[in-house]
């Protein structure tokens, strides 16, 4: 009854699967880097377009991430007094890392972006917060504390006392042995 029961799961799976794939079909990804409103995939002309910044409130000193579409042969981002010129990365949606300066003012600042093959500019707002931001994670300097390792030993045999407890009282006599 238990095989029963899983080749019924195995097969509804199976056939979500097997219906997800003209959905997939239907809207592909396009490597090519075609168009997403359809047409031929040329963007000449058309500039930046889709710019977005990560994460939006970033400090003084810190990296932001910075994306925009229609930039096919790079391009460049800059914003004066936050961060250097930095060039875009060429392709259906380039890509930068602006490190913004440790003496940058406070507040709402504004991005351009420019691609290398249009005179076109795009910009994007992102706000600079005060200070330098937390740098992330210790590196595994510090481990566990004695009373967390007493308590991770206790709850590893705990566990394993519930398992050989389960077994015991699973387990079947065998037949033909009194």
């Amino acid at each position: 009854m238990r095989v029963l029961r899983a080749l019924t799961v195995a097969a509804a799976a199976c056939v979500a699967v097997g219906l997800s794939t003209p959905f997939a079909g239907a809207n592909p990804s396009d490597p090519l880097g075609g168009s997403p409103a359809g047409g031929n995939g040329s963007n000449t002309g058309n500039g930046p377009s889709n710019v977005t910044v990560n994460p939006y409130n970033v400090h003084q000193g810190s990296t932001m991430q910075v994306s925009a579409a229609g930039c096919r042969h790079g391009g460049t981002v800059w914003s004066p007094g936050n961060f250097p010129q930095t060039n875009l990365s060429a392709g259906s949606v380039g890509f930068a890392t602006v490190r913004i300066f440790n003496h940058a003012s406070p507040g709402n600042h504004t991005l351009s972006v420019k691609c290398n093959d249009n005179s076109l500019v795009a910009t994007h707002r992102f706000t600079i917060l005060a200070g330098n931001g937390a740098h992330g994670g210790i590196g595994g300097s510090f481990g566990p504390s004695t009373a967390e390792t007493a308590i991770g030993a206790g709850l590893v045999g705990v566990a394993a006392l519930g398992a050989g407890v389960h077994v015991m009282r699973r387990r079947r006599p065998l037949r033909g042995r009194a």
